[in-house]
Protein backbone atom coordinates (compact mmCIF):
# COMPACT_ATOMS: atom_id res chain seq x y z
CA UNK A 1 0.00 0.00 0.00
CA UNK A 2 1.64 3.48 -0.94
CA UNK A 3 1.25 5.72 1.94
CA UNK A 4 2.36 8.81 0.54
CA UNK A 5 0.83 11.03 -2.29
CA UNK A 6 2.32 10.97 -5.66
CA UNK A 7 3.46 14.55 -7.22
CA UNK A 8 -0.03 14.15 -9.62
CA UNK A 9 -1.79 13.95 -6.84
CA UNK A 10 0.01 17.01 -4.81
CA UNK A 11 -0.84 18.94 -7.67
CA UNK A 12 -4.14 18.21 -8.14
CA UNK A 13 -5.02 19.21 -4.38
CA UNK A 14 -2.95 22.55 -5.68
CA UNK A 15 -5.48 23.32 -8.69
CA UNK A 16 -8.83 22.33 -6.16
CA UNK A 17 -7.61 24.68 -3.57
CA UNK A 18 -6.92 27.54 -6.12
CA UNK A 19 -10.60 26.65 -8.07
CA UNK A 20 -12.32 26.79 -4.78
CA UNK A 21 -10.94 30.08 -3.65
CA UNK A 22 -12.21 31.47 -6.97
CA UNK A 23 -15.62 29.48 -7.35
CA UNK A 24 -16.19 29.35 -3.13
CA UNK A 25 -15.21 32.22 -1.25
CA UNK A 26 -17.34 32.86 2.29
CA UNK A 27 -19.63 35.38 0.46
CA UNK A 28 -20.50 32.82 -2.30
CA UNK A 29 -21.04 30.02 0.38
CA UNK A 30 -23.36 32.78 2.03
CA UNK A 31 -25.29 33.72 -0.99
CA UNK A 32 -25.76 29.78 -1.92
CA UNK A 33 -26.44 28.50 1.72
CA UNK A 34 -29.79 30.88 1.98
CA UNK A 35 -30.98 28.99 -1.68
CA UNK A 36 -33.79 26.35 -2.10
CA UNK A 37 -30.81 24.92 -4.45
CA UNK A 38 -27.82 25.36 -2.39
CA UNK A 39 -25.74 25.11 -5.43
CA UNK A 40 -24.97 27.07 -8.67
CA UNK A 41 -25.05 25.12 -11.53
CA UNK A 42 -23.08 26.79 -13.55
CA UNK A 43 -20.17 25.67 -10.83
CA UNK A 44 -21.40 22.13 -11.13
CA UNK A 45 -21.17 22.17 -14.75
CA UNK A 46 -18.01 23.56 -14.91
CA UNK A 47 -16.60 21.20 -12.62
CA UNK A 48 -17.66 18.79 -14.79
CA UNK A 49 -17.08 19.40 -18.19
CA UNK A 50 -13.55 21.49 -17.28
CA UNK A 51 -11.98 19.98 -13.98
CA UNK A 52 -13.76 16.77 -14.93
CA UNK A 53 -14.03 16.29 -11.16
CA UNK A 54 -17.01 13.94 -11.05
CA UNK A 55 -15.81 11.19 -13.27
CA UNK A 56 -12.34 11.27 -11.17
CA UNK A 57 -13.21 8.01 -9.03
CA UNK A 58 -15.95 6.29 -11.68
CA UNK A 59 -14.36 4.13 -14.75
CA UNK A 60 -13.66 4.63 -17.58
CA UNK A 61 -16.06 2.10 -19.35
CA UNK A 62 -18.87 4.22 -17.67
CA UNK A 63 -17.58 7.65 -18.79
CA UNK A 64 -15.13 7.92 -15.89
CA UNK A 65 -11.55 8.67 -15.26
CA UNK A 66 -10.57 5.74 -13.47
CA UNK A 67 -8.93 7.37 -10.61
CA UNK A 68 -9.08 5.85 -7.14
CA UNK A 69 -10.43 7.15 -3.76
CA UNK A 70 -7.20 8.52 -2.89
CA UNK A 71 -7.47 11.28 -5.88
CA UNK A 72 -10.89 11.46 -4.40
CA UNK A 73 -10.19 12.70 -1.27
CA UNK A 74 -7.51 15.21 -1.63
CA UNK A 75 -10.54 17.03 -3.87
CA UNK A 76 -12.92 16.20 -0.76
CA UNK A 77 -10.69 17.87 1.72
CA UNK A 78 -10.23 20.52 -0.36
CA UNK A 79 -13.89 20.96 -0.48
CA UNK A 80 -14.32 20.78 2.95
CA UNK A 81 -11.71 23.34 3.51
CA UNK A 82 -13.68 25.66 1.30
CA UNK A 83 -17.41 24.53 2.44
CA UNK A 84 -18.18 24.38 -1.21
CA UNK A 85 -22.49 24.02 -1.67
CA UNK A 86 -22.66 21.41 -4.46
CA UNK A 87 -24.41 18.06 -4.34
CA UNK A 88 -20.54 16.51 -4.82
CA UNK A 89 -20.94 13.90 -1.68
CA UNK A 90 -24.61 13.08 -2.69
CA UNK A 91 -23.40 12.01 -6.71
CA UNK A 92 -20.18 11.16 -6.75
CA UNK A 93 -19.91 9.39 -3.79
CA UNK A 94 -23.48 8.07 -2.59
CA UNK A 95 -25.04 7.65 -6.10
CA UNK A 96 -22.01 6.29 -8.16
CA UNK A 97 -20.90 3.98 -5.68
CA UNK A 98 -24.09 2.47 -4.84
CA UNK A 99 -24.37 2.03 -8.83
CA UNK A 100 -20.90 0.83 -9.13
CA UNK A 101 -20.85 -1.57 -6.35
CA UNK A 102 -24.41 -3.07 -7.59
CA UNK A 103 -24.53 -6.43 -9.70
CA UNK A 104 -26.52 -4.44 -12.29
CA UNK A 105 -24.46 -3.76 -15.49
CA UNK A 106 -27.10 -2.32 -17.51
CA UNK A 107 -27.97 0.27 -14.76
CA UNK A 108 -24.48 1.21 -14.78
CA UNK A 109 -24.40 1.39 -18.66
CA UNK A 110 -27.03 4.13 -18.60
CA UNK A 111 -26.96 5.70 -15.35
CA UNK A 112 -23.34 6.46 -14.43
CA UNK A 113 -22.31 8.25 -17.82
CA UNK A 114 -24.42 11.10 -16.98
CA UNK A 115 -23.38 11.60 -12.97
CA UNK A 116 -19.64 10.82 -14.12
CA UNK A 117 -19.80 14.22 -16.71
CA UNK A 118 -22.09 16.38 -14.21
CA UNK A 119 -24.98 15.90 -16.67
CA UNK A 120 -27.00 14.76 -13.77
CA UNK A 121 -26.72 14.97 -10.38
CA UNK A 122 -27.79 11.63 -7.78
CA UNK A 123 -28.17 10.81 -4.40
CA UNK A 124 -28.72 7.62 -1.92
CA UNK A 125 -32.47 8.18 0.17
CA UNK A 126 -31.82 5.72 2.58
CA UNK A 127 -32.35 6.64 6.30
CA UNK A 128 -35.47 6.68 7.62
CA UNK A 129 -37.76 8.25 11.17
CA UNK A 130 -36.14 6.15 12.86
CA UNK A 131 -32.61 7.65 12.06
CA UNK A 132 -31.27 3.91 11.79
CA UNK A 133 -28.30 3.89 9.63
CA UNK A 134 -28.55 0.17 9.00
CA UNK A 135 -31.29 -2.47 6.67
CA UNK A 136 -32.67 -3.13 9.82
CA UNK A 137 -34.26 0.26 9.47
CA UNK A 138 -35.67 0.34 6.22
CA UNK A 139 -40.19 0.24 6.45
CA UNK A 140 -40.29 1.77 2.92
CA UNK A 141 -42.27 -0.78 0.52
CA UNK A 142 -42.02 -1.78 -2.63
CA UNK A 143 -44.41 -3.68 -4.95
CA UNK A 144 -43.66 -5.42 -7.84
CA UNK A 145 -46.62 -5.10 -10.26
CA UNK A 146 -48.00 -7.76 -13.30
CA UNK A 147 -45.96 -6.08 -16.01
CA UNK A 148 -42.72 -6.31 -13.73
CA UNK A 149 -42.25 -3.01 -12.80
CA UNK A 150 -42.02 -1.68 -9.29
CA UNK A 151 -43.82 0.79 -6.59
CA UNK A 152 -42.28 2.39 -4.03
CA UNK A 153 -44.25 3.63 -1.01
CA UNK A 154 -42.86 5.14 2.24
CA UNK A 155 -40.68 8.20 3.22
CA UNK A 156 -37.16 8.89 2.93
CA UNK A 157 -35.61 12.03 5.99
CA UNK A 158 -32.07 13.45 5.86
CA UNK A 159 -31.82 12.47 2.39
CA UNK A 160 -28.57 14.75 0.99
CA UNK A 161 -29.60 16.80 -2.25
CA UNK A 162 -32.38 14.70 -2.52
CA UNK A 163 -35.14 17.96 -3.03
CA UNK A 164 -32.90 18.72 -6.20
CA UNK A 165 -31.03 15.34 -7.50
CA UNK A 166 -32.35 13.98 -10.88
CA UNK A 167 -31.68 10.44 -9.69
CA UNK A 168 -32.68 8.90 -6.26
CA UNK A 169 -31.42 5.49 -5.60
CA UNK A 170 -33.55 4.55 -2.79
CA UNK A 171 -33.52 1.09 -0.03
CA UNK A 172 -37.50 -0.48 -0.09
CA UNK A 173 -38.41 -3.88 1.49
CA UNK A 174 -39.64 -6.30 -0.83
CA UNK A 175 -40.87 -9.88 0.10
CA UNK A 176 -37.44 -11.07 -0.16
CA UNK A 177 -35.24 -8.25 1.65
CA UNK A 178 -34.31 -5.46 1.22
CA UNK A 179 -33.26 -3.79 -2.16
CA UNK A 180 -32.17 -0.95 -4.17
CA UNK A 181 -34.32 1.07 -6.52
CA UNK A 182 -33.81 3.57 -8.81
CA UNK A 183 -36.10 6.62 -9.29
CA UNK A 184 -36.36 9.12 -11.65
CA UNK A 185 -36.28 13.33 -9.78
CA UNK A 186 -39.40 14.09 -11.63
CA UNK A 187 -41.42 10.52 -11.11
CA UNK A 188 -45.40 11.09 -10.66
CA UNK A 189 -46.01 10.28 -6.86
CA UNK A 190 -42.80 11.66 -5.85
CA UNK A 191 -42.82 14.66 -3.47
CA UNK A 192 -39.75 16.36 -2.05
CA UNK A 193 -39.91 18.53 0.57
CA UNK A 194 -36.12 20.97 1.69
CA UNK A 195 -35.25 20.50 5.69
CA UNK A 196 -34.09 23.14 8.05
CA UNK A 197 -30.90 21.85 9.28
CA UNK A 198 -27.96 23.33 11.34
CA UNK A 199 -26.15 23.13 8.46
CA UNK A 200 -27.23 25.47 6.00
CA UNK A 201 -24.48 24.40 3.26
CA UNK A 202 -25.25 20.98 3.48
CA UNK A 203 -29.05 20.71 1.64
CA UNK A 204 -31.18 17.74 2.97
CA UNK A 205 -34.66 16.86 2.25
CA UNK A 206 -37.77 14.25 3.20
CA UNK A 207 -38.91 12.27 0.22
CA UNK A 208 -42.21 11.18 0.44
CA UNK A 209 -43.04 7.85 -2.05
CA UNK A 210 -46.59 7.55 -2.92
CA UNK A 211 -47.28 4.76 -5.59
CA UNK A 212 -43.86 6.07 -6.98
CA UNK A 213 -42.51 4.02 -10.41
CA UNK A 214 -38.96 2.61 -9.64
CA UNK A 215 -36.57 0.14 -11.78
CA UNK A 216 -35.13 -2.27 -9.75
CA UNK A 217 -31.05 -1.96 -9.41
CA UNK A 218 -29.32 -5.27 -9.04
CA UNK A 219 -30.46 -8.48 -7.37
CA UNK A 220 -33.62 -8.27 -4.92
CA UNK A 221 -32.42 -8.26 -1.41
CA UNK A 222 -29.03 -6.84 -2.64
CA UNK A 223 -29.19 -3.77 -0.21
CA UNK A 224 -28.08 -5.49 2.90
CA UNK A 225 -24.73 -6.16 1.48
CA UNK A 226 -24.00 -2.90 -1.05
CA UNK A 227 -25.41 -0.12 1.23
CA UNK A 228 -22.78 -1.11 4.27
CA UNK A 229 -20.58 -0.89 1.74
CA UNK A 230 -21.43 2.51 0.01
CA UNK A 231 -21.39 4.40 3.78
CA UNK A 232 -18.87 2.76 4.52
CA UNK A 233 -16.61 5.06 1.28
CA UNK A 234 -19.34 7.78 2.29
CA UNK A 235 -17.70 7.70 6.17
CA UNK A 236 -13.88 7.88 4.35
CA UNK A 237 -15.44 10.76 2.45
CA UNK A 238 -16.71 12.56 5.43
CA UNK A 239 -13.59 12.11 7.53
CA UNK A 240 -11.71 13.69 3.97
CA UNK A 241 -13.97 16.23 4.24
CA UNK A 242 -13.71 17.36 8.03
CA UNK A 243 -9.59 17.08 7.96
CA UNK A 244 -9.74 19.99 5.81
CA UNK A 245 -12.37 21.97 7.76
CA UNK A 246 -10.59 21.13 10.70
CA UNK A 247 -7.36 22.88 9.08
CA UNK A 248 -9.14 25.83 8.36
CA UNK A 249 -10.24 26.18 11.81
CA UNK A 250 -6.95 25.89 13.16
CA UNK A 251 -5.45 28.53 10.56
CA UNK A 252 -7.94 30.84 11.58
CA UNK A 253 -7.52 30.16 15.16
CA UNK A 254 -3.52 30.93 14.29
CA UNK A 255 -3.91 33.67 12.21
CA UNK A 256 -6.03 35.54 14.77
CA UNK A 257 -3.85 34.62 17.22
CA UNK A 258 -1.22 36.47 16.10
CA UNK A 259 -2.96 39.74 15.50
CA UNK A 260 -5.09 40.28 18.17
CA UNK A 261 -3.66 42.15 21.00
CA UNK A 262 -4.95 42.26 24.74
CA UNK A 263 -2.75 43.70 27.43
CA UNK A 264 -0.29 45.01 24.41
CA UNK A 265 0.93 41.79 23.38
CA UNK A 266 -0.65 38.95 20.83
CA UNK A 267 -3.01 36.75 22.65
CA UNK A 268 -1.13 33.69 20.96
CA UNK A 269 1.98 34.67 23.30
CA UNK A 270 0.05 33.16 26.29
CA UNK A 271 0.51 30.30 27.42
CA UNK A 272 -3.51 28.92 27.52
CA UNK A 273 -4.03 30.35 23.32
CA UNK A 274 -0.83 28.61 22.55
CA UNK A 275 -1.86 24.81 24.13
CA UNK A 276 -5.20 25.23 22.81
CA UNK A 277 -3.44 25.86 19.23
CA UNK A 278 -0.91 23.18 20.29
CA UNK A 279 -3.35 20.75 20.85
CA UNK A 280 -5.51 21.26 17.81
CA UNK A 281 -2.35 20.86 15.30
CA UNK A 282 -1.81 17.40 17.12
CA UNK A 283 -5.21 16.67 16.58
CA UNK A 284 -5.56 17.71 12.65
CA UNK A 285 -2.64 15.84 12.20
CA UNK A 286 -3.83 12.50 13.54
CA UNK A 287 -6.95 13.15 11.98
CA UNK A 288 -5.30 13.40 9.06
CA UNK A 289 -3.25 10.40 9.03
CA UNK A 290 -6.36 8.33 10.14
CA UNK A 291 -8.33 9.71 7.02
CA UNK A 292 -6.11 9.28 4.21
CA UNK A 293 -4.92 5.59 5.57
CA UNK A 294 -8.76 5.01 5.11
CA UNK A 295 -8.62 6.57 1.38
CA UNK A 296 -5.68 4.01 0.59
CA UNK A 297 -7.78 1.17 2.30
CA UNK A 298 -10.50 2.16 0.04
CA UNK A 299 -8.08 2.75 -3.07
CA UNK A 300 -7.08 -0.95 -2.80
CA UNK A 301 -10.00 -2.40 -1.48
CA UNK A 302 -7.99 -3.79 1.59
CA UNK A 303 -9.48 -5.89 4.62
CA UNK A 304 -8.84 -3.15 6.14
CA UNK A 305 -11.17 -0.59 4.97
CA UNK A 306 -14.24 -1.53 6.73
CA UNK A 307 -12.50 -0.77 9.98
CA UNK A 308 -10.58 1.75 8.88
CA UNK A 309 -13.44 4.10 8.26
CA UNK A 310 -15.11 3.12 11.46
CA UNK A 311 -12.28 4.95 12.74
CA UNK A 312 -11.57 7.80 10.79
CA UNK A 313 -15.33 8.98 10.61
CA UNK A 314 -15.27 8.68 14.60
CA UNK A 315 -12.25 10.41 15.39
CA UNK A 316 -11.91 12.79 12.29
CA UNK A 317 -15.34 14.04 12.47
CA UNK A 318 -14.89 14.52 16.25
CA UNK A 319 -11.49 16.47 16.06
CA UNK A 320 -13.35 18.73 13.09
CA UNK A 321 -16.27 19.53 15.92
CA UNK A 322 -13.19 20.17 18.93
CA UNK A 323 -11.42 22.40 16.24
CA UNK A 324 -14.29 24.37 15.22
CA UNK A 325 -15.45 25.04 18.65
CA UNK A 326 -11.94 26.14 19.40
CA UNK A 327 -11.76 28.63 16.73
CA UNK A 328 -14.60 30.16 18.15
CA UNK A 329 -13.53 29.98 21.61
CA UNK A 330 -9.91 31.59 20.47
CA UNK A 331 -11.71 34.21 18.44
CA UNK A 332 -13.68 35.64 21.33
CA UNK A 333 -16.90 37.82 21.07
CA UNK A 334 -16.54 37.99 17.64
CA UNK A 335 -16.60 34.55 17.25
CA UNK A 336 -19.98 34.01 18.10
CA UNK A 337 -21.21 36.52 15.62
CA UNK A 338 -23.39 35.68 12.49
CA UNK A 339 -20.81 37.79 10.35
CA UNK A 340 -17.77 35.92 11.18
CA UNK A 341 -17.56 32.35 9.39
CA UNK A 342 -16.23 30.63 12.22
CA UNK A 343 -19.97 29.32 13.05
CA UNK A 344 -20.20 28.15 9.20
CA UNK A 345 -17.52 25.75 10.19
CA UNK A 346 -18.93 24.74 13.80
CA UNK A 347 -22.31 23.98 11.99
CA UNK A 348 -20.64 21.79 9.36
CA UNK A 349 -18.22 19.91 11.60
CA UNK A 350 -21.42 19.17 14.03
CA UNK A 351 -23.64 18.30 11.13
CA UNK A 352 -20.67 16.06 9.78
CA UNK A 353 -20.12 14.39 12.91
CA UNK A 354 -23.64 13.31 13.22
CA UNK A 355 -24.01 12.19 9.79
CA UNK A 356 -24.13 8.15 8.98
CA UNK A 357 -24.02 8.02 12.89
CA UNK A 358 -22.19 9.75 15.45
CA UNK A 359 -18.50 9.01 15.91
CA UNK A 360 -19.70 6.65 19.37
CA UNK A 361 -21.58 4.75 16.70
CA UNK A 362 -18.77 4.45 15.07
CA UNK A 363 -16.80 3.23 17.66
CA UNK A 364 -19.07 0.11 18.07
CA UNK A 365 -19.07 -0.37 14.55
CA UNK A 366 -14.97 -0.39 14.85
CA UNK A 367 -15.06 -2.62 17.84
CA UNK A 368 -17.40 -5.30 15.99
CA UNK A 369 -15.44 -5.01 13.10
CA UNK A 370 -12.53 -5.87 15.03
CA UNK A 371 -13.75 -9.01 16.86
CA UNK A 372 -13.74 -7.32 20.46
Amino acid sequence: MMLSFTPEQVELGRMMRSFLETMSPEATVRTLMETVRGFDPAVWTKMGSELGLQQLAIPEEYGGAGYTFVELGVVLEEMGRALLCAPFLSTVVLAANTLLLSSDDQAKKELLPALASGEKTGTLAYTEADGRWDVAGVSTTASESSGGGWTLNGEKVFVLDGHTADLLLVTARTANGVSIFAVDGAAAGLLRVPMQTLDLTRKQARITFSDVPARLVGADDEASIVVPAVLDLAAIALAAEAVGGAARCLDMAVEYAKVREQFGRPIGSFQAIKHKCADLLLEVESARSAAYYAMWAAAGNTAELPAAAAMAKAYCTEAYAHAAAENIQIHGGIGFTWEHPAHLYFRRAKSTELLLGDPAYHRELLVQRAGL
